[in-house]
Order: C-alpha cells, then sequence, then structure tokens
C-alpha cells in the first residue's frame, strides 16, 4: 500500500526508540527468567528438596510454557489486536514472578514458571509485530534484530544479578528474591509500554480506518486518506500460515529458528560438560575463562549482523553463516581428539558465526507473512523452536553418555546442515522492501532467485 509509505519511510523517532525499548523487554524477560534460575537452582535444591523429576520440570516448565503461549497467543493477537495483549501478558508475568517469592514447595514453583513461561511466549508474536508494522523499511531489520540482541543482556544480567545477590548474603538461601527480581524488570517493561497505540496496519486490515488515519496522524504528524483503501477484514486462522505459499515460509522459518537454536541452547546449558568431554574443562581456572568467552561470542556475533542484515542482505546473512557454523562442529565430529586450541577455535567460531541466524530467526517471521497472519506465524516459529530446545537440553546428556561428544558434535552439524539446505531453498530477500513486498506471495519465488544485494543503507 502506498499509503504507509508514511511509515515506511519515515525517519526514526523519539516514538520508534521509545516502542523499540518496550518491545525489546519480551525477550529480555526471556532471557533473564531462563538463566535466574539456573543460579537459584543451588537453593532451590537445598531448600525444597526436589525430586531429579521435580528438578528437570523446574527447568523445563518455562520452555513448555513459552511453546504454548507462543503458538495460541499469537493467533489470539492477529484476532484482537497487539495493544490489548501488549501490557497484559507482562502484568501475568509480574504476577506470577511476584508469586515465586512466596512458594513452599516445587510443584507450586513449577506451576508459576509454566505461566511465566505463557506469558513469555504470547509477549514474542505481539511485540515483535507491533515493532515491524510501526518501523521504516531502512531501519527494519535492524530494529528487529536489536530484539534477539537483548535475550542475550537480559541472561548476562541474570547472572550478573545472581551473583550480586550471592555475594551480599553468602550464600544461595535468598533464591526466592533471585526470582522475585524478575518481577521489578517486568514492571519497568509495562511502564515503558504506556501510550503506544494500536498497530495502524492492524487496523486497517480489521476495517478501522478512522483509528488507522488517527494514530498515524498522531505518531508521524500527516493526514491520510485510507478511505480508498480496500482491506482484507476476512478472519485469521492459523491454517492460513500453512496454505498455498505461505507453508513454505512457515516451513523455512521454522527450521531456521530450529536449527539455529537448538544446538545453543544445548551448549548453553551444558558447555561445562561439553567442554570437559574435549579435555578443555582439565586446564583448570583456564576452563573457565573458555567458557565464559564461548558464552560472550554468542552475544557478539549478533552485533555486526545487525548491520549486515541491511547493508549484505537476509539471504546471505542466513546462508553464509550456517554454512560456517557446519564447519566447525563437523571438524568437533571427525576429530574428536582435536588438540585443545581447536576445540576451542571451532566452538569460538561457531558462536561468533550464529549471529547471522540469531537475528533472522526474529526478522524472517515478521516479514514474510502479512498483517493478518503475522503474529500467528512468529508464535508458530517460536513454538518450532522451544521443542528443539527443550529436546536438544534433554538429549544432549544422553547422547554424549550413549554415542559421545564426537558423534554428538555431528548431530549437530546434520541440523545445521539441514537449516543451511532449506533456507538455501527457499530463504527469499527482503531488505530495502515494504511489508507489503516481503509479505506478498508473488508468481515467482522470491527464494529461487540468486543471492540478492539489497538496497543500500547510507
Amino acid at each position: 500500500m502506498k499509503t504507509f509509505s508514511v511509515i515506511d519511510e519515515a525517519p526514526t523517532s523519539r516514538f520508534h526508540r521509545k516502542l523499540l525499548l518496550a518491545c525489546c523487554g519480551g525477550p529480555f524477560l526471556d532471557g533473564y527468567v531462563l538463566s535466574i534460575i539456573g543460579v537459584a537452582m543451588v537453593g532451590i535444591k537445598d531448600d525444597l528438596q526436589p525430586s531429579s523429576a521435580e528438578v528437570g520440570l523446574i527447568g523445563a516448565a518455562s520452555l513448555i510454557g513459552i511453546f504454548f503461549g507462543a503458538t495460541l497467543f499469537g493467533a489470539l493477537t492477529d484476532r484482537i489486536g497487539r495493544e490489548k495483549m501488549y501490557a497484559l501478558d507482562l502484568t501475568v508475568l509480574v504476577v506470577a514472578c511476584v508469586g515465586c517469592i512466596f512458594v513452599q514447595n516445587a510443584w507450586q514453583l513449577i506451576a508459576l514458571r509454566l505461566i511465566i513461561g505463557l506469558a513469555i511466549g504470547a509477549d514474542y508474536p505481539i511485540a515483535t509485530s507491533l515493532l515491524t508494522e510501526f518501523t521504516p523499511s531502512r531501519k527494519r531489520g535492524f530494529m528487529i534484530g536489536l530484539t534477539g540482541v537483548s535475550w542475550s543482556v537480559g541472561a548476562a544480567t541474570a547472572y550478573i544479578v545472581g551473583a550480586l545477590i550471592v555475594g551480599a548474603t553468602g550464600g544461595h538461601q535468598d533464591w526466592r528474591i533471585m526470582l522475585g527480581t524478575a518481577a521489578a524488570m517486568g514492571i519497568i517493561v509495562v511502564i515503558a509500554r504506556r501510550g503506544i497505540p494500536e498497530s495502524p496496519r492492524w487496523l486497517l486490515n480489521k476495517g478501522r480506518v478512522a483509528e488507522a488515519e488517527a494514530v498515524i496522524e498522531q505518531i508521524y504528524g500527516h493526514k491520510v486518506d485510507l478511505t480508498t483503501e480496500e482491506p482484507e477484514t476476512q478472519k485469521s486462522s492459523f491454517v492460513d500460515i500453512l496454505r498455498g505459499g505461505y507453508l513454505k515460509r512457515t516451513i523455512m522459518c521454522g527450521t531456521l529458528y530450529l536449527a539455529q537454536i537448538t544446538p545453543q541452547y544445548a551448549m548453553l546449558t551444558f558447555l561445562p560438560v561439553i567442554l570437559a568431554g574435549f579435555s578443555v574443562s582439565d586446564t583448570g581456572s583456564a576452563g573457565l575463562v573458555v567458557e565464559t568467552v564461548i558464552i560472550a561470542l554468542f552475544a557478539v556475533g549478533t552485533i555486526p549482523a545487525l548491520r549486515w542484515v541491511e547493508t549484505i542482505g537476509r539471504r546471505k546473512m542466513t546462508i553464509v553463516p550456517f554454512a560456517i557454523m557446519a564447519m566447525p562442529l563437523l571438524v568437533l565430529w571427525l576429530v574428536p581428539n582435536a588438540p585443545i586450541w581447536v576445540v576451542v577455535v571451532t566452538f569460538c567460531v561457531y558462536a561468533f558465526a550464529s549471529g547471522g541466524p540469531s537475528i533472522l530467526e526474529w526478522i524472517y517471521p515478521n516479514e514474510l507473512f502479512p498483517t493478518q497472519i503475522r503474529a500467528t506465524a512468529v508464535g508458530a516459529a517460536v513454538g518450532i523452536s522451544r521443542i528443539g530446545a527443550a529436546a536438544g537440553t534433554y538429549l544432549l546428556p544422553i547422547s554424549i553418555d550413549h554415542f559421545g561428544i564426537g558423534t554428538t558434535m555431528g548431530f549437530g552439524a546434520l541440523l545445521t546442515l539441514v537449516g543451511l539446505a532449506v533456507c538455501y531453498a527457499w530463504a527469499p530477500e527482503t531488505a530495502g522492501k515494504t511489508l507489503e513486498q516481503t509479505s506478498s506471495i508473488g508468481t515467482k519465488s522470491a527464494a529461487a532467485a540468486p543471492l540478492a544485494q539489497p538496497a543500500r543503507v547510507d
């Protein structure tokens, strides 16, 4: 729609910065909540004396919640709107985090962690869809990509806060306070989201023309006439992302997310165990340094990727990093007895290269689907990724015990190569295009085109 050129061509404003900060709050809380439980687990075990099964469920409950929250509430968001769900989901998270301060047994904590996961899962499609639909075309990849970076910042913040509490109290006995700190973070995000209006694209799609015009005038200072547009006001359905050309896009986005996040979550959870399998941890304190560097590189790799997705392009920044990521895992599979320096370098290369797919897993689902099913598609991609995250985290130690560390790395390499193949076949170039262009299904598939040169970003 040419009418939305006022949004697509707008300069970055104070509103965009506020919206970006508010939308990054959800992924930040995801990283924070998933990480703070690891710091608190020592105190939880000492205090509640949970069984092995209960310990596993305490760790997995939020992942299960994210799966259902993303898939169910993504579709609901397309039906009732982004704004209505925008603050409600994190309000639920705040209440559940406060509840963690008062738990008396493992099952209460499991239930609350499940609710927290539902709220976080719901926020992924809500916040990223709203951000996408307000963001100028030339900055869209960068701004959506920042939501992925905020996850890493949240995870790092959780470890810092946990360490400060342990240092101040001399132990892990205040684990309830650790978990409750997520409520304070959530309140800040909820406050930041006040005053952000409904997406004008969604309003027009639902036939609420006057409201869409009012939002555009409020935010951009331009009066527009949307009465000549012919919005598609039909109800959206989850099956819409599985129809026609959108089925390929759903498979591509889900595979991209799955192939990137499954090995990453497993590494983040069991990195000391993995490195011990290669005798890296036997080097004493140096082992801790190596672990810290590798974890940091997962975040560092996303920083240049934020720029490259706009200058080099989405498609190249998906395919090339996947090819690079597969090589270190293949080396570790074929040469499990490699020198320690080779092992360290391979993990560092993998972690840094993962920055491209880490950014694109947020960008592609928001760009490749139209307004009426955008949140549904994002929710489905997130849901698929959490299946991989949970499965990879659960199966990795079992695989190491039964097949050895080398073969386990081989499984990761094969999954990465599957992601490479699917993205090579179906990932299109969307840099520099409007949402109407990126989400349309043309007669000629953009995915089949060669590695296109994106529009220049000055």
